[in-house]
């Protein structure tokens, strides 16, 4: 028999009992469930004699007063009486504002710079009050977790309470691009959001999210600091998302220590500094892209300055297929063209001979190397430097003279026991008289070159030492089209080499930068055999390990070859137009990279994506302006400041067909 006929049993119903809170309908909107997240983070309720968990009247009081003031309006409104109960909320009228804990309250409170001193202290303290309380307040939950990023939904509201912040990054927080901060545990986790789209159903905005790094919260102030990239414990769903504040960002973009130089300020703030580790740029490659027209030139002379300023002792050679980085670099560099460079011929090794002395395809081409590697062997061997030497091969950097390399292609077309006809022996001998009486290759078959200036020449290539000019530029703009890849290809050579040798006597390191790179590294559809494609690709994937640093400055990254990218640990981009470019840049970048990289064809001029080893978390810089003498000279012209002005041009034309006639 049951106790339910018994008119003394009581059922236990929580809506009687002493002090329990009348039940509250609940909500399924996203503000809802971001106040329901954070009431149960809070401290548990007393326990009633029943079991049932409520809250005592004098506490309904004053949690419902917390619930329908903010911490700013607390403090200016009267002491509510006890047992006061919150007024209720009519129907349709907007939500109260999301509380935040203690801590986040301390964060954002100080966050804020209060001005002193001023006759509208009272109006800026009000609009501080205003950006401390959108800074604290959360603006989005959770909702999926994954090992590089996670989903969250934004409410559409507090999203737009943001906008109206002064600061510039709590502005910009839950919009594609700008990082948010998530809480766990005593650490705030930073991320950036890739995307957005609108959830109909629930009214709110939904983004993914791709995770940056963690710092530590500080216990007094609740500010981030401590930053580091990588994840170490991941959020739950339902975690709550708060925008990220300028003070936060400054620690994230704060350098650890190790040498770094400003480049520009990051966006969106006005005065975070945008800074590069050079070391770890440096040492890994790096690879700056950009459509014609962004301020590419402009922005590699920026860094190269930047670099030469930290560092005047360094050695960077770079070249120059334009002649456009000349004017930037006479001050802190050395400029090297074809009146100048004097580039021995016998620095070249045999595949370098093969491309500049042999004009045959196919199985003449074959016949054509044998011939040229038996006389180049025996050419060198009749220096004197050769007999000191003992043995060498037909790579070695011996000199030796022209008429010796064409007396042995005659001795060997005279004897009778060629295994061949005198055709491919002519063919040589031709192309090598052609080069010797060309006024154009000069700079580099001259008889004059024949002394032993190996080392020399090396000093001058690489500032050895520097004395002050750290850079030389390697204007090729002068040099005939059909012998500039074996060119750039032998400067790049011997920077490889110089490393490999120099090991043991540890050499300083070397920068090769390389503008229009896609034309030397081309990618397999478009490859040609040159050797300046090897060996540069041998540099980046092999020069890490000897000292060498490479950099790359291209428009067409799609046109480099696959492997060359992908070994750059820093990238810089720019604004890129095509859209298989863009797909070939967001393939060497790293994961958490995606969200930055959707604003590539977004970006203005001199704004760039920075990504990878050379700074801490991705960011968006715009450059700083440079000085017009450090400028190069790759500005557009102004037509029609140019086409409104007249006289001079018989003589411009005249003295533009003598320079075209003399090839000077």
């Amino acid at each position: 028999m049951t106790d339910m006929g018994d008119p003394n049993h009581r059922t236990f119903d929580p809506a009687k009992e002493a002090g329990a809170r009348p039940p509250e309908p609940r909500g399924s909107s996203l503000r809802d469930r971001i106040r329901r997240s954070e009431q149960s983070s809070s401290a548990p309720s007393p326990i009633s004699r029943s079991g049932y968990v409520h809250t005592p009247p004098e506490a309904e009081g004053e949690a419902g007063m917390s619930e329908a003031a903010s911490p700013v309006d607390r403090a200016a409104e009267p002491s509510v009486e006890r047992g006061a109960q919150a007024p209720a909320r009519e129907p349709g009228a907007a939500p109260p504002p999301i509380p935040a804990p203690p801590s986040q309250r301390q964060a954002a409170a100080a966050a804020v710079e209060k001005p002193a001193d001023r006759a509208d202290a009272p109006e800026n303290s009000e609009a501080d009050d205003r950006d401390t309380e959108t800074a604290l307040q959360p603006i989005g939950v959770v909702l999926e977790i994954a090992g590089s990023g996670s989903m969250i939904a934004i409410d559409l509201q507090r999203l737009n309470e943001c906008g109206e912040s002064s600061d510039p990054s709590v502005a910009m927080a839950g919009q594609v691009g700008s990082q948010i901060k998530i809480r766990v545990g005593n650490s705030w986790l930073l991320a950036s959001v890739r995307n957005q789209r609108q959830d109909r159903k629930a009214g709110s905005i939904l983004a993914n999210i791709d995770f940056l790094g963690e710092g530590v919260e500080e216990k007094l102030t609740g500010r981030l600091h401590g930053f580091r990239r990588g994840v170490t414990r991941y959020p739950v769903p339902g975690a709550l998302v708060y925008p990220a504040t300028t003070l936060d960002l400054k620690q994230v973009y704060a350098s650890d220590g190790r040498s770094a130089v400003t480049i520009g300020r990051v966006y969106p703030t006005k005065e975070i500094r945008a800074g590069v580790y050079i070391d770890a740029m440096l040492g890994k490659h790096f690879a700056l892209l950009g459509s014609t027209g962004t301020g590419k030139s402009t922005s590699a002379a920026l860094i190269l300055h930047r670099i030469c300023e930290a560092a005047p002792e360094g050695h960077i050679v770079m070249i120059d297929p334009h002649g456009e980085y000349s004017a930037a670099f006479r001050q802190t560099g050395v400029i090297l063209d074809v009146s100048n460079l004097q580039m021995p011929y016998w620095i070249m090794n045999f595949e370098e001979h093969c491309e500049v002395l042999l004009t045959s395809t196919g199985n003449d081409r074959q016949v054509d190397e044998d011939i040229l590697a038996k006389c180049l062997l025996k050419a060198r061997s009749k220096s004197r430097l050769a007999a000191t030497m003992g043995k060498i091969t037909v790579d070695s950097p011996i000199p030796y003279l022209l008429s010796d390399l064409s007396n042995e292609l005659q001795d060997a077309m005279g004897k009778l026991d060629k295994a061949t006809n005198s055709a491919p022996y002519m063919r040589i001998k031709n192309k090598l008289e052609e080069l010797k009486s060309d006024p154009r290759y000069q700079f580099m078959f001259s008889g004059m070159l024949v002394a032993d200036t190996m080392s020399d020449f090396i000093c001058k290539i690489f500032r050895m030492p520097s004395n002050g000019k750290p850079i030389s530029i390697i204007d090729v703009s002068g040099v005939p089209s059909d012998i500039t890849a074996t060119v750039v290809a032998v400067l790049s050579r011997l920077v490889f080499d110089f490393a490999i040798w120099g090991r043991e006597e540890r050499t300083s390191p070397i920068l090769l930068v390389c503008e229009e790179a896609h034309r030397y590294v081309p990618s397999e559809r478009n490859a040609d055999g040159n050797s300046v494609g090897k060996i540069l690709s041998r540099i980046a994937k092999e020069g890490r390990k000897y000292g060498i640093s490479l950099g790359l400055i291209t428009q067409r990254p799609s046109d480099l070859a696959e492997g060359v990218l992908s070994q750059c640990g820093t990238i810089i981009s720019m604004r890129l137009n095509n859209d298989r470019d863009q797909d070939f840049v967001r393939a060497a970048m790293p994961e958490g990279a995606r969200g930055f990289l959707d604003a590539i064809p977004a970006l203005r001029n001199r704004e760039c994506i920075i990504c990878g080893e050379g700074v801490a978390i991705p960011i968006r810089v715009s450059f700083d302006n440079l000085e017009e003498a450090k400028r190069p000279a790759s500005e557009d012209p102004s037509f029609v400041e140019l086409w409104n002005k007249t006289g001079g041009e018989e003589e411009i034309v005249e003295r533009t067909v003598q320079r075209w006639r003399s090839q000077g």
